[in-house]
């Protein structure tokens, strides 16, 4: 295993994969509840997701801006994994263009079903979160 303050290019390969990252935050039950999340990671080297403004977690972070996410490889490949821990902020501008970019990105969008799934996400009010990496830690086996 090893640590840093960065994602490195190896971390940037895997976690632009389309992967479920999950996400746990601060001020939660104990232990946290870790969440399945469709994530992107920005080029300034922050990992950034989407959520309704009401949700559980926005109202955690509001009282504890720290999160981690977790980014496994899927079984077939070797073990992989990044975390990212750091401040989150939860921004009120984006979330929707980062909606459609993760959605074609996880999703076939030529399947109606899934447009339509789109589309129900996006006349709803979403928030950005954004969490600064301060470590980073990964393993490779």
């Amino acid at each position: 295993m090893s640590n840093s303050s960065s994602l490195t290019a190896a971390d940037l390969e895997l976690l632009r994969r389309p992967l479920h990252g999950f996400l746990s935050v601060a001020a939660g039950p104990l232990p946290p509840q870790p969440r399945p999340v469709w994530f992107e990671a920005t080029a300034e080297g922050a990992v950034q997701l989407f959520t309704g403004p009401d949700t559980l977690k926005v109202r955690q972070l509001s009282r504890d801006p720290r999160a981690s996410l977790v980014v496994a490889a899927p079984v077939g490949e070797r073990e992989r994994w990044v975390s990212v821990t750091g401040r989150t902020t939860v921004e009120p501008d984006g979330a929707h263009d980062l909606c459609a970019r993760l959605a074609a990105r996880y999703w076939d969008l030529d399947d109606p079903v899934r447009a339509r799934d789109l589309a129900e996400i996006l006349a709803a009010e979403q928030v950005r979160l954004v969490i600064h990496p301060e470590a980073v830690r990964r393993y490779t086996y």
